[in-house]
Order: structure tokens, then C-alpha cells, then sequence
């Protein structure tokens, strides 16, 4: 009898699936509660010191969860948080859910599998999951809600007990296997190969929140947004929503080679960091705001509607000030830094508005992913590592030395499987699906940045 993964490598065939037995363990990358301490005072918190990649004990299945076989995953910088250790440990969101007893207390483990984004196959089912069977292709929704909390049937963001899945729970996408709730799972889109699709879930329904749903900034034709990292993983999903629903996408990025990328994606204006005197994230200060403001007024002639901001301290104050007034700041993150200071003034007097959005419910993740579907959106994946690179691919990320989504192959021994429509993906185009990666592989390559390699013919 083959194994389950030879099983799902051979195609996934249903009967194969369930006729195989679950391994004991599996392959994942994790990280270990001993390392807590290990960097001190150290600056440099470097994430290949604290990603390990071993075997891991197989979780038991709860009734309302799926064991899924992961084909590929992606990196976020969740993942570059937790193998920091910073701003705290993620061991501590573990057993805060683990005191919550019985399925929760499997989390509170001294190991923790990370990552937040992955593409797979379903290889079993709870016995409550009713909608997915073995053998279903799907993608995974990060966020992790308590759907018996009446605020669900509004909007699962505001359940009480809503998790980011892989960084505050445990059982995450970098391994062979991981384990879901049924309501994160989104249908994978048939055009796209497994690291494909891997890469959006998390960054484009975040996107899509912030941009498109009626819990973000609601744009509509004619809205000029800024968006702040435009070249990265969620703000070149932001140029594109915005493309789309018929506004003008202004994209922040630090290097002439990222503009030419953002030019290709359709952003109607680019601002280099430098021509505005920022440095790099968290460096030099304040970003001076009146240089970016001018440089959008005397391009487009008005100031941004919307900001898209996710960077944080280094350009939170910029972006209450460059707003117009009764606009908006929708955002997300804050990856320079939390504790963000600002002049109420301009937020008060001005009538503008602070919109904190989160990830993405599962309406709007089904959603953001149709979008892939009928080709309005493409993936952003710049580059593919094997897994057992992945302290290297996160730490590429944690360097900013990447541009979209960075990408890691799981059971698929190869780029390019998991293709199930080719009609559909010709008729969206090659050279739009492959931007990002035909762009990195032209682009000089940092000295201190891991280069990627072929997973091929492991």
C-alpha cells in the first residue's frame, strides 16, 4: 500500500486517500519554546537561528477540522514575528489557547509549526465537516474563528475568539501536513500551479478588506490610493484592487527596480523613498510628508482619498497628514513599529477617518480569490524555495529583500503542478502569471539575501 503522501502525489484519488493511514509524524519547520531567550540584546535577530525543520507529532483531528496535505505555502511576516520572538514570544498566544481545555489544549506544545498561507489537498475530515471531502484542492484563509459566537453570522473578524492560524495557533502551513478548521477553506483556483496559489490568501484578502469590502475604505471609481510598500506582498495585491475598481494606485517603493516592477503592474504613479528623503523602514525618522504630498498633487492634481498604510511607526503621521480631507487611513499592520504618534489635529480637524482592518472573513476570502479566478488578479510570487530553505526564504522577507510573495514547495516535487485548467490560464496570459518571478529573475541579488533553488527531483 502506498503511503497517504504518495498517495496524494499520485493524484489524490478519494478512496486512495482514505485506504492510507495517517502518519504518526510528519515533516514541518517550527519553532522551539527553548529558544525564547536565545538572542538577548542581539540587533540582528536573524529567523534561520530559530527555524527548524524535523519531525513533529500528527495532531489529533477535531470534529470541525481538516488534515490537509500541503502542496506549497508562502511566507508572511507573521512568521518573521514568531521566529523573533517579537513583540512576544507566540508561545504565549498558544497557551492562552490551550487553557481553554480539550481541542484548544492540543496547541500548547513546546513546539509550534508556523505559517499562515498554503495550498493542498484534503486528506481527512471531522466528522462535523459537512461542505469538503478528501481529495478536495483547496486554499487556506488564515483566520481562525470561533463561529459559535453570535457576531459570526455578521462578520467572523469580530468573533472574540478570532486566531491568526500558524501564528497564534499551532499546526501551520509550513509542513507536509497541516490541520484547518472547514471555514477556512476556500476552493483553490483550477489555472493556478500549488505555489500559485499558495501565495494569496492572506495578503490579498487583507487586501481586499481594506480596499474593497464594506468593513474597509469602500473605494470606488475615481479614488487616488497611496499605498505605502507597493512592490511587496500585500501592496502589489492593493495596486491591483485598486486598478480594477477604477482608481488611481500611487505606489511608495525604496528602489528603481521595484518601480519598474509597479509600472508593469499597472500603478498609474510611483514615488521612490528616496526622492521624498526616507530611508529604509524605521530609519531617518518621520517621513517628510509635505515633499510626498506635493509630488502627488503635482502629478494628479488632488490629494489620495484613501491610504493604504501597513508599515506603521515610520509612516503613520504621513499618512493621517497627506489624506485629504474626509478621507481615509485603512490599516492593517505595523511592521516598522506599534506605538505610532501623530498630530490629532490633522485627523480631527481635517474629518478624516482611522479604519483598522485585519485579515479577511471567509465571504471575503471566497471572494478576493473569484477575483483570481477570472484572471482580474494574479498572483504576486517573485520566488520559490524548497522547504527545507525556509528559515532562508523567511529570512529574505525579514531583510525586505523580496518583492510579492515569497514562496515554498512542500509535496510538490516541482514548479508548475497542480495546473488543472490550462485553457483558463491561457486565456489570462503567461506573462501576466509570471510578472513577479520573470522580474526577480533579472534583478540583482543582495550579497546578504539567500538565493532561492529548484526543489526539483527531490
Amino acid at each position: 500500500m502506498p503511503s497517504l503522501i504518495e498517495a496524494v502525489r499520485a493524484g489524490g484519488d478519494p478512496a486512495e486517500l482514505l485506504a492510507c493511514p495517517v502518519p504518526e509524524s510528519y515533516r514541518a519547520v517550527h519553532l522551539r519554546r527553548a529558544d525564547e531567550k536565545l538572542f538577548g540584546a542581539e540587533p540582528d535577530r536573524d529567523v534561520r537561528r530559530t527555524l527548524h525543520l524535523g519531525e513533529v507529532p500528527m495532531p489529533e483531528l477535531a470534529p470541525d477540522e481538516v488534515l490537509i496535505a500541503v502542496m506549497a505555502s508562502a511566507v508572511n511576516y507573521n512568521t518573521v514575528w514568531s521566529a523573533m520572538y517579537r513583540p512576544v514570544s507566540t508561545f504565549r498566544f498558544l497557551d492562552r489557547f490551550a487553557r481553554q481545555g480539550r481541542w484548544p489544549a492540543r496547541h500548547g506544545l513546546d513546539h509550534q509549526v508556523v505559517g499562515s498561507d498554503a495550498a493542498g489537498v484534503v486528506v481527512r475530515v471531522g466528522a462535523a465537516v459537512r461542505h469538503w471531502h478528501p481529495g478536495d484542492r483547496v486554499v487556506v484563509n488564515p483566520p481562525y474563528i470561533d463561529e459559535q459566537d453570535p457576531v459570526a453570522q455578521q462578520d467572523g473578524m469580530l468573533t472574540g475568539g478570532m486566531l491568526a492560524w500558524g501564528f497564534e495557533t499551532n499546526f501551520g502551513a509550513f509542513g507536509d501536513f497541516c490541520v484547518a478548521r472547514a471555514t477556512q477553506l476556500v476552493r483553490k483556483p483550477p489555472h493556478l500551479s500549488w505555489e500559485e496559489a499558495a501565495c494569496n490568501t492572506l495578503c490579498l484578502g487583507t487586501a481586499y478588506r481594506m480596499l474593497i469590502s464594506d468593513r474597509g475604505a469602500r473605494i470606488k471609481m475615481g479614488d487616488v490610493v497611496l499605498i505605502w510598500g507597493a512592490a511587496g506582498g500585500l501592496g502589489s495585491y492593493a495596486v491591483q484592487l485598486v486598478r480594477q475598481a477604477g482608481g488611481t494606485a500611487v505606489g511608495v517603493v525604496g528602489s528603481p527596480d521595484k518601480a519598474e516592477l509597479l509600472q508593469r503592474l499597472g500603478c498609474q504613479m510611483v514615488v521612490d523613498r528616496s526622492s521624498i528623503g526616507l530611508g529604509p523602514e524605521g530609519e531617518g525618522g518621520q517621513v517628510p510628508w509635505r515633499a510626498l504630498g506635493s509630488a502627488i498633487r503635482k502629478e494628479l492634481g488632488e490629494d489620495p482619498h484613501v491610504v493604504f498604510e501597513h508599515v506603521g511607526r515610520a509612516t503613520f503621521e504621513t499618512s493621517v497628514n497627506v489624506v485629504r480631507r474626509g478621507g481615509t487611513v485603512v490599516t492593517c499592520g505595523s511592521s516598522s513599529g506599534y506605538q505610532h504618534s501623530y498630530d490629532n489635529r490633522y485627523l480631527w480637524m481635517k474629518l478624516k477617518r482611522v479604519i483598522g482592518s485585519h485579515g479577511a472573513s471567509a465571504h471575503e476570502a471566497w471572494e478576493a480569490t473569484r477575483l483570481l479566478s477570472l484572471g482580474l488578479v494574479v498572483p504576486t510570487l517573485s520566488t520559490v524555495y524548497p522547504l527545507d530553505r525556509a528559515a532562508e526564504a523567511t529570512r529574505s522577507v525579514q531583510l525586505n529583500a523580496h518583492e510579492g510573495k515569497v514562496g515554498l514547495l512542500g509535496l510538490a516535487t516541482e514548479e508548475g503542478q497542480g495546473i488543472e485548467d490550462p485553457v483558463l490560464r491561457d486565456r489570462i496570459g503567461e506573462q501576466r502569471l509570471r510578472l513577479f518571478r520573470d522580474h526577480a529573475a533579472t534583478r540583482p541579488t543582495r550579497p546578504d539575501t539567500p538565493a532561492p533553488t529548484s526543489a526539483a527531483g527531490r
